[in-house]
């Protein structure tokens, strides 16, 4: 295994927005996630960057 997962706190402070933002965007499809177990939902370091390239993509 070689990507590195975060946990909601870490991915909102690394985006700098709400936990209400980033679940929303886990929802809508925009941002991938895993779940750990029963409760624990995890943000590979990867998926991330995927969603912020995009970002800066459609900004461009």
């Amino acid at each position: 295994m070689t990507s590195e997962l975060l946990t909601v706190p870490q991915a909102m402070a690394a985006l700098k927005v709400s936990r209400w933002t980033l679940y929303n965007l886990i929802r809508s499809g925009e941002l991938n996630s895993i779940v750990v177990g029963v409760r624990c939902r995890r943000i590979p370091a990867e998926a991330l960057n995927d969603y912020v390239t995009r970002l800066c993509e459609e900004a461009a």
